[in-house]
């Protein structure tokens, strides 16, 4: 497992000028197609722009329009700081510490994740056979024992392939109407979908799953390759870093932190090229969803 240094980032990304050239390339790596020459054509570099200019017609062409990086005022170098932080941890990054390590406002610090994290959803289909289906919930203060149903938190789904991806939603509630159409659309038919005792997935069965549950109202929490361990493993790195890193998160926000938390799950196996699919998804805003 080959990580990516802060030695190795440094070297590669010095300073601006080497954050702008690396987006350049990477929007056009076969060159930029200048529209008054309708033709690719060589570009120079601006100095007192983030710009390159046609050699023959002069026309500009920034390598940071319809990205998260227009029009901000932040240097490029702790934008990209920023996305290697959040791409070297495991359980997040918080805004004060942007805001310690690279001197920007707090609310600007807060904004730069605010604006990463929009680009880390992914719209993907578990393709596993074994898939393990919980919900949790998040936030908030449970009064009295513990159980289903709670005061002020916000509801989570989650599905994940066993050795494979992670995908997680926030939703409304718990009932069959809104649980099953999750699994459909993340789960491909025929697969083992293993969850608990909980009557909303009842119907898996006729839905052409071979559903396998656990009883964890018993106590009953593995027998044999029957349980929900490693979705509860997710849900429990995802609320360590809410609680230890971020402390809260508001439901407004709650999916963006989910999906950057998925996004390094369904990336621990490559931790290198964690931060170049972060930066990837800044120069191609399409491949944000």
């Amino acid at each position: 497992m080959k990580t990516y240094t802060l030695k190795q980032f440094t070297k590669d990304f010095p300073d601006d000028a080497a954050c702008l050239e690396w987006l350049k390339n990477a929007r056009w790596p076969n060159g930029i197609h200048c529209k008054k020459c309708n033709r690719i054509t060589k570009h120079h570099r601006i100095q007192t722009r983030p710009k390159y200019a046609c050699q023959f017609c002069g026309t500009h062409v920034s390598p940071l329009a319809g990205t998260i990086l227009q029009k901000s005022s932040t240097s490029l170098r702790d934008w990209f700081y920023a996305m290697y932080l959040m791409a070297s941890t495991r359980c997040g990054v918080s805004a004060k510490q942007i805001e310690r390590e690279i001197g920007v406002t707090y609310k600007t610090a807060w904004r730069m994740y605010k604006q990463i994290r929009s680009m880390l959803g992914e719209d993907c289909q578990l393709e596993g056979s074994s898939v393990e289906v919980d919900e949790t919930y998040i936030g908030g203060k449970r009064p009295g024992k513990r159980g289903r149903g709670a005061a002020g938190k916000s509801i989570v789904v989650g599905a994940v392939q066993r050795k494979g991806k992670v995908v997680a939603k926030k939703v409304s509630d718990v009932k069959a109407a809104t649980l099953l159409p999750f699994v459909t659309e993340r789960v491909l038919p025929k697969s083992i979908v293993y969850t608990d005792e909980l009557p909303s997935y009842n119907k898996l069965s006729k839905m052409g799953y071979d559903h396998k549950r656990i009883h964890h109202a018993s106590k009953v929490y593995v027998m044999g390759e029957i349980h929900t361990n490693s979705i509860e493993g997710f849900w429990s790195l995802v609320k360590r870093g809410i609680n230890g890193v971020y402390h809260s998160v508001s439901d407004k926000y709650l999916q963006n932190y989910l999906d950057e938390y998925a996004f390094r799950y369904n990336r621990r196996e490559n931790p290198a090229g964690m931060f170049n699919e972060i930066v990837s998804r800044v120069a191609d805003p399409a491949k944000a969803v």
